[in-house]
Protein backbone atom coordinates (compact mmCIF):
# COMPACT_ATOMS: atom_id res chain seq x y z
CA UNK A 1 0.00 0.00 0.00
CA UNK A 2 2.99 2.28 0.95
CA UNK A 3 4.59 1.65 -2.45
CA UNK A 4 1.50 2.41 -4.66
CA UNK A 5 0.42 5.45 -2.18
CA UNK A 6 4.20 6.65 -3.04
CA UNK A 7 3.76 6.15 -6.48
CA UNK A 8 0.29 7.91 -7.33
CA UNK A 9 2.13 10.77 -5.10
CA UNK A 10 4.57 11.29 -7.72
CA UNK A 11 2.92 13.61 -10.44
CA UNK A 12 5.61 15.89 -11.55
CA UNK A 13 7.58 15.35 -14.54
CA UNK A 14 11.05 14.41 -13.83
CA UNK A 15 13.54 17.79 -13.55
CA UNK A 16 16.52 18.14 -15.80
CA UNK A 17 18.45 17.85 -12.43
CA UNK A 18 17.16 14.54 -12.06
CA UNK A 19 17.59 13.36 -15.48
CA UNK A 20 20.85 14.21 -15.49
CA UNK A 21 22.04 12.85 -11.95
CA UNK A 22 20.03 9.49 -13.36
CA UNK A 23 22.30 9.44 -16.47
CA UNK A 24 25.31 10.11 -14.31
CA UNK A 25 24.60 6.82 -12.01
CA UNK A 26 24.27 4.66 -14.84
CA UNK A 27 20.46 4.19 -14.85
CA UNK A 28 19.23 4.70 -18.37
CA UNK A 29 16.65 3.40 -20.33
CA UNK A 30 17.90 -0.22 -21.97
CA UNK A 31 15.05 -2.48 -24.19
CA UNK A 32 17.10 -5.85 -23.76
CA UNK A 33 14.70 -7.15 -27.24
CA UNK A 34 17.16 -4.47 -29.08
CA UNK A 35 20.57 -6.69 -28.79
CA UNK A 36 18.32 -9.65 -29.47
CA UNK A 37 16.83 -8.05 -32.71
CA UNK A 38 20.39 -7.58 -33.69
CA UNK A 39 21.46 -10.85 -33.08
CA UNK A 40 18.92 -12.37 -35.62
CA UNK A 41 19.87 -9.84 -37.66
CA UNK A 42 23.12 -10.95 -37.59
CA UNK A 43 22.38 -14.37 -37.93
CA UNK A 44 20.57 -13.82 -41.09
CA UNK A 45 22.86 -11.79 -42.46
CA UNK A 46 25.50 -14.94 -42.16
CA UNK A 47 22.66 -16.99 -43.89
CA UNK A 48 22.43 -14.81 -46.83
CA UNK A 49 26.20 -13.95 -47.15
CA UNK A 50 28.46 -16.60 -45.91
CA UNK A 51 26.70 -19.40 -44.82
CA UNK A 52 25.83 -21.16 -48.08
CA UNK A 53 29.83 -20.63 -49.31
CA UNK A 54 30.78 -21.44 -45.85
CA UNK A 55 28.95 -24.42 -45.55
CA UNK A 56 30.41 -25.78 -49.07
CA UNK A 57 33.91 -24.84 -48.17
CA UNK A 58 33.40 -26.95 -45.15
CA UNK A 59 32.01 -30.10 -45.89
CA UNK A 60 34.50 -30.04 -49.20
CA UNK A 61 37.45 -30.01 -46.67
CA UNK A 62 35.67 -32.68 -44.48
CA UNK A 63 34.88 -34.49 -47.35
CA UNK A 64 38.76 -34.68 -48.54
CA UNK A 65 39.77 -35.14 -45.09
CA UNK A 66 37.55 -38.30 -44.13
CA UNK A 67 38.34 -40.00 -47.43
CA UNK A 68 42.02 -39.45 -47.42
CA UNK A 69 41.70 -40.59 -43.17
CA UNK A 70 45.03 -43.06 -44.40
CA UNK A 71 47.41 -40.95 -45.58
CA UNK A 72 47.41 -38.42 -42.35
CA UNK A 73 50.07 -39.85 -40.10
CA UNK A 74 49.51 -40.40 -36.72
CA UNK A 75 52.05 -41.80 -35.26
CA UNK A 76 53.38 -38.54 -32.69
CA UNK A 77 51.63 -36.47 -30.75
CA UNK A 78 52.64 -33.70 -32.71
CA UNK A 79 50.90 -35.12 -35.68
CA UNK A 80 48.00 -35.86 -33.89
CA UNK A 81 47.97 -32.16 -32.60
CA UNK A 82 48.73 -30.91 -36.40
CA UNK A 83 45.18 -32.49 -37.31
CA UNK A 84 43.45 -31.29 -34.81
CA UNK A 85 44.73 -27.32 -35.47
CA UNK A 86 43.93 -28.29 -39.19
CA UNK A 87 40.63 -29.37 -38.55
CA UNK A 88 39.84 -26.83 -35.53
CA UNK A 89 40.71 -23.68 -38.17
CA UNK A 90 39.13 -25.07 -40.59
CA UNK A 91 35.18 -25.13 -38.85
CA UNK A 92 36.43 -21.66 -36.47
CA UNK A 93 36.59 -20.03 -40.18
CA UNK A 94 32.83 -20.43 -40.38
CA UNK A 95 32.16 -20.00 -36.22
CA UNK A 96 34.39 -17.03 -36.28
CA UNK A 97 31.81 -14.83 -39.10
CA UNK A 98 29.02 -15.91 -36.91
CA UNK A 99 30.51 -14.59 -33.65
CA UNK A 100 31.77 -11.79 -34.96
CA UNK A 101 28.36 -10.98 -36.03
CA UNK A 102 26.89 -11.16 -33.04
CA UNK A 103 29.38 -9.74 -31.55
CA UNK A 104 29.23 -6.59 -33.37
CA UNK A 105 25.38 -6.93 -33.75
CA UNK A 106 25.13 -7.02 -29.40
CA UNK A 107 27.65 -4.40 -29.35
CA UNK A 108 25.75 -1.79 -31.92
CA UNK A 109 22.68 -2.63 -30.12
CA UNK A 110 23.95 -1.38 -26.95
CA UNK A 111 25.48 1.89 -28.26
CA UNK A 112 22.85 3.06 -30.41
CA UNK A 113 20.59 3.08 -27.37
CA UNK A 114 23.01 4.69 -25.18
CA UNK A 115 26.33 6.39 -25.11
CA UNK A 116 28.60 3.89 -23.61
CA UNK A 117 29.98 5.66 -20.19
CA UNK A 118 32.10 4.14 -17.48
CA UNK A 119 29.90 4.35 -13.86
CA UNK A 120 31.78 3.21 -11.33
CA UNK A 121 28.56 2.87 -9.24
CA UNK A 122 27.40 0.22 -11.59
CA UNK A 123 30.78 -2.36 -10.35
CA UNK A 124 30.64 -1.62 -6.87
CA UNK A 125 29.74 -4.87 -4.47
CA UNK A 126 26.10 -4.19 -3.13
CA UNK A 127 24.53 -7.17 -0.67
CA UNK A 128 21.43 -6.66 -2.56
CA UNK A 129 22.87 -8.04 -5.43
CA UNK A 130 23.58 -11.14 -3.56
CA UNK A 131 20.86 -11.19 -1.54
CA UNK A 132 18.12 -14.68 -2.00
CA UNK A 133 15.32 -12.12 -1.19
CA UNK A 134 16.33 -9.25 -3.36
CA UNK A 135 16.71 -12.28 -5.84
CA UNK A 136 13.43 -14.02 -5.68
CA UNK A 137 11.55 -10.50 -5.66
CA UNK A 138 13.39 -10.12 -8.51
CA UNK A 139 12.08 -13.00 -10.22
CA UNK A 140 9.18 -13.61 -9.03
CA UNK A 141 8.53 -9.84 -8.11
CA UNK A 142 5.43 -7.77 -10.38
CA UNK A 143 8.53 -6.97 -12.72
CA UNK A 144 10.02 -11.03 -12.94
CA UNK A 145 6.39 -11.64 -14.16
CA UNK A 146 6.31 -9.12 -16.64
CA UNK A 147 9.61 -10.05 -18.06
CA UNK A 148 8.58 -13.88 -18.17
CA UNK A 149 4.96 -12.83 -19.50
CA UNK A 150 6.87 -11.20 -22.33
CA UNK A 151 8.94 -13.95 -23.38
CA UNK A 152 6.30 -16.38 -23.28
CA UNK A 153 4.55 -13.49 -25.69
CA UNK A 154 7.66 -13.32 -28.09
CA UNK A 155 7.87 -17.40 -28.01
CA UNK A 156 3.81 -17.71 -29.11
CA UNK A 157 4.11 -15.20 -31.44
CA UNK A 158 6.94 -15.85 -33.51
CA UNK A 159 5.90 -19.52 -33.40
CA UNK A 160 3.01 -19.16 -34.69
CA UNK A 161 4.09 -17.02 -37.58
CA UNK A 162 7.39 -19.19 -38.14
CA UNK A 163 4.71 -22.02 -38.67
CA UNK A 164 2.44 -20.46 -40.41
CA UNK A 165 5.49 -19.22 -42.95
CA UNK A 166 6.84 -22.77 -43.05
CA UNK A 167 3.77 -24.84 -43.71
CA UNK A 168 4.94 -25.75 -47.54
CA UNK A 169 8.52 -26.34 -46.05
CA UNK A 170 8.11 -30.40 -45.61
CA UNK A 171 7.41 -30.58 -49.62
CA UNK A 172 10.41 -28.27 -50.93
CA UNK A 173 12.23 -30.70 -48.75
CA UNK A 174 11.27 -33.81 -49.85
CA UNK A 175 11.56 -32.69 -53.45
CA UNK A 176 15.30 -31.78 -52.79
CA UNK A 177 16.46 -34.67 -51.58
CA UNK A 178 16.24 -36.09 -55.08
CA UNK A 179 18.10 -33.19 -56.68
CA UNK A 180 22.08 -33.51 -55.76
CA UNK A 181 23.58 -32.31 -52.78
CA UNK A 182 24.78 -28.71 -54.28
CA UNK A 183 20.68 -28.08 -54.88
CA UNK A 184 19.61 -29.51 -51.96
CA UNK A 185 21.90 -27.51 -50.01
CA UNK A 186 20.47 -24.54 -52.16
CA UNK A 187 16.93 -25.15 -50.57
CA UNK A 188 18.19 -25.48 -47.45
CA UNK A 189 19.53 -22.16 -47.11
CA UNK A 190 16.49 -20.93 -49.07
CA UNK A 191 14.27 -22.41 -45.94
CA UNK A 192 16.42 -21.20 -43.35
CA UNK A 193 16.46 -17.67 -45.05
CA UNK A 194 12.72 -17.56 -44.64
CA UNK A 195 12.44 -18.39 -41.80
CA UNK A 196 14.99 -16.04 -40.14
CA UNK A 197 13.07 -13.51 -41.71
CA UNK A 198 10.04 -14.00 -40.21
CA UNK A 199 11.23 -14.52 -36.70
CA UNK A 200 13.51 -10.79 -37.46
CA UNK A 201 10.43 -8.76 -38.50
CA UNK A 202 8.23 -10.37 -35.38
CA UNK A 203 11.16 -9.73 -33.08
CA UNK A 204 11.96 -6.26 -35.07
CA UNK A 205 8.22 -5.59 -33.97
CA UNK A 206 8.67 -5.99 -30.22
CA UNK A 207 12.00 -4.83 -30.04
CA UNK A 208 10.39 -0.96 -31.59
CA UNK A 209 7.75 -1.31 -28.60
CA UNK A 210 9.57 -2.67 -25.76
CA UNK A 211 12.67 0.55 -27.03
CA UNK A 212 9.40 2.78 -26.32
CA UNK A 213 8.06 1.13 -23.57
CA UNK A 214 11.35 0.94 -22.10
CA UNK A 215 12.30 4.62 -22.26
CA UNK A 216 8.67 5.36 -21.30
CA UNK A 217 8.89 3.78 -17.94
CA UNK A 218 11.94 5.37 -17.43
CA UNK A 219 10.46 8.80 -17.29
CA UNK A 220 7.74 7.17 -15.10
CA UNK A 221 10.23 6.08 -12.43
CA UNK A 222 11.62 8.65 -12.71
CA UNK A 223 8.82 11.06 -11.78
CA UNK A 224 9.12 13.46 -8.29
CA UNK A 225 6.23 14.21 -6.04
CA UNK A 226 5.46 18.00 -5.87
CA UNK A 227 7.38 18.29 -2.54
CA UNK A 228 10.46 16.36 -3.86
CA UNK A 229 10.60 18.88 -6.76
CA UNK A 230 10.28 21.91 -4.14
CA UNK A 231 13.46 20.51 -1.98
CA UNK A 232 15.23 20.14 -5.35
CA UNK A 233 14.38 23.69 -6.30
CA UNK A 234 15.12 25.26 -3.12
CA UNK A 235 18.79 22.91 -3.33
CA UNK A 236 19.70 24.32 -6.21
CA UNK A 237 18.09 28.08 -6.35
CA UNK A 238 18.93 28.21 -2.16
CA UNK A 239 16.11 28.43 0.10
CA UNK A 240 14.11 31.47 -0.48
CA UNK A 241 14.22 32.69 2.72
CA UNK A 242 17.94 32.58 2.85
CA UNK A 243 18.68 34.26 -0.13
CA UNK A 244 16.07 37.15 1.01
CA UNK A 245 18.30 37.30 4.23
CA UNK A 246 21.19 37.77 2.50
CA UNK A 247 19.64 40.37 0.15
CA UNK A 248 18.93 42.04 3.06
CA UNK A 249 21.98 41.74 4.40
CA UNK A 250 23.94 43.11 1.43
CA UNK A 251 21.93 45.65 1.10
CA UNK A 252 21.89 46.79 5.01
CA UNK A 253 26.07 46.46 3.95
CA UNK A 254 25.67 48.78 0.79
CA UNK A 255 23.83 51.35 3.09
CA UNK A 256 26.10 51.71 5.70
CA UNK A 257 29.27 52.21 3.12
CA UNK A 258 26.93 55.01 1.35
CA UNK A 259 25.90 56.45 4.39
CA UNK A 260 30.20 56.51 5.71
CA UNK A 261 30.69 58.65 2.50
CA UNK A 262 27.99 61.33 3.40
CA UNK A 263 30.31 63.06 5.73
CA UNK A 264 33.09 63.96 2.78
CA UNK A 265 30.23 64.96 0.17
CA UNK A 266 30.42 68.63 -1.04
CA UNK A 267 26.70 69.32 -1.21
CA UNK A 268 23.30 67.94 -0.51
CA UNK A 269 20.36 68.68 -3.05
CA UNK A 270 17.35 67.49 -1.48
CA UNK A 271 13.37 67.54 -1.76
CA UNK A 272 12.92 68.90 1.57
CA UNK A 273 11.96 65.14 2.95
CA UNK A 274 11.21 62.75 0.23
CA UNK A 275 14.92 62.43 -1.99
CA UNK A 276 18.30 64.00 -0.90
CA UNK A 277 21.48 63.14 -3.21
CA UNK A 278 24.96 63.60 -1.95
CA UNK A 279 27.51 65.06 -3.98
CA UNK A 280 31.24 65.28 -4.13
CA UNK A 281 33.19 67.48 -6.12
CA UNK A 282 36.91 67.97 -5.70
CA UNK A 283 38.29 70.29 -8.08
CA UNK A 284 41.88 68.40 -8.76
CA UNK A 285 40.16 65.00 -8.67
CA UNK A 286 37.09 64.78 -9.96
CA UNK A 287 36.53 64.92 -13.74
CA UNK A 288 32.55 66.06 -12.94
CA UNK A 289 30.56 66.04 -9.17
CA UNK A 290 30.66 62.16 -8.25
CA UNK A 291 27.17 61.02 -6.06
CA UNK A 292 28.25 59.45 -2.91
CA UNK A 293 25.04 58.75 -2.03
CA UNK A 294 21.12 58.89 -2.47
CA UNK A 295 18.16 57.86 -1.18
CA UNK A 296 14.57 58.62 -0.10
CA UNK A 297 12.25 58.83 2.96
CA UNK A 298 14.00 57.71 5.97
CA UNK A 299 17.21 57.42 4.25
CA UNK A 300 17.06 60.66 2.81
CA UNK A 301 16.24 62.32 6.36
CA UNK A 302 19.23 60.40 7.68
CA UNK A 303 21.56 61.47 4.53
CA UNK A 304 19.97 65.47 5.61
CA UNK A 305 21.37 64.59 9.22
CA UNK A 306 24.45 63.75 8.62
CA UNK A 307 25.17 66.30 6.58
CA UNK A 308 24.06 68.71 8.75
CA UNK A 309 26.29 67.47 11.76
CA UNK A 310 28.95 67.95 9.31
CA UNK A 311 28.14 71.13 8.02
CA UNK A 312 27.66 70.41 4.41
CA UNK A 313 25.23 72.45 2.49
CA UNK A 314 22.37 71.35 2.07
CA UNK A 315 20.37 72.78 -0.83
CA UNK A 316 16.48 71.94 -0.99
CA UNK A 317 16.10 71.55 -4.94
CA UNK A 318 12.78 69.81 -5.52
CA UNK A 319 12.34 69.71 -9.28
CA UNK A 320 16.13 68.85 -9.25
CA UNK A 321 16.37 66.80 -6.42
CA UNK A 322 13.38 64.44 -7.86
CA UNK A 323 14.95 64.40 -11.57
CA UNK A 324 18.23 63.45 -10.23
CA UNK A 325 17.20 60.53 -8.46
CA UNK A 326 16.03 59.21 -11.14
CA UNK A 327 18.96 59.27 -12.97
CA UNK A 328 21.90 59.12 -10.91
CA UNK A 329 24.22 55.72 -9.30
CA UNK A 330 26.61 55.54 -6.48
CA UNK A 331 29.98 55.84 -6.87
CA UNK A 332 29.54 57.45 -10.52
CA UNK A 333 29.86 60.86 -11.95
CA UNK A 334 26.22 62.85 -12.54
CA UNK A 335 24.64 63.11 -16.11
CA UNK A 336 26.14 65.81 -18.05
CA UNK A 337 22.44 67.33 -18.37
CA UNK A 338 22.72 68.16 -14.65
CA UNK A 339 26.48 69.94 -14.89
CA UNK A 340 25.03 73.50 -15.36
CA UNK A 341 22.60 73.24 -12.17
CA UNK A 342 24.98 71.86 -10.20
CA UNK A 343 27.81 74.33 -10.85
CA UNK A 344 25.28 76.56 -10.24
CA UNK A 345 25.04 75.41 -6.61
CA UNK A 346 29.22 74.80 -6.06
CA UNK A 347 29.41 78.55 -7.23
CA UNK A 348 27.61 79.49 -4.39
CA UNK A 349 29.52 77.57 -1.80
CA UNK A 350 32.18 79.12 -3.48
CA UNK A 351 30.55 82.58 -3.00
CA UNK A 352 30.31 81.59 0.90
CA UNK A 353 33.98 81.22 1.16
CA UNK A 354 33.01 77.38 2.05
CA UNK A 355 34.99 75.97 -1.24
CA UNK A 356 35.22 72.27 -1.64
Amino acid sequence: MAEGADKESKTEEATEKKIRDSVEKGQLPFSKEVPVFASFLAILTFTIFFAQDSAVRLSSFLSTFLERADGWALETRSDAMAIYQLVFFEIAKVVGVVMLLLVAAGISASVLQNTPRFVLDRIKPKVSRISLKEGWSRIFGVKGMVEFAKSLGKILVAGGFLIFAMREAETRLLAGMITNPVEFSTVIRDIAVESLVVVTLVVAVIAVADLFWSRHQWRVDLRMTKQEVKDEHKQVEGDPIVKARLRSLARDRARQRMMSAVPQATLVIANPTHFAIALRYRRDEDAAPVVVAKGQDLIALKIREIATNHNIPVFEEPLLARSMYKQVSVDSLIPSQFYKAVAELIRRIYRTGDKP
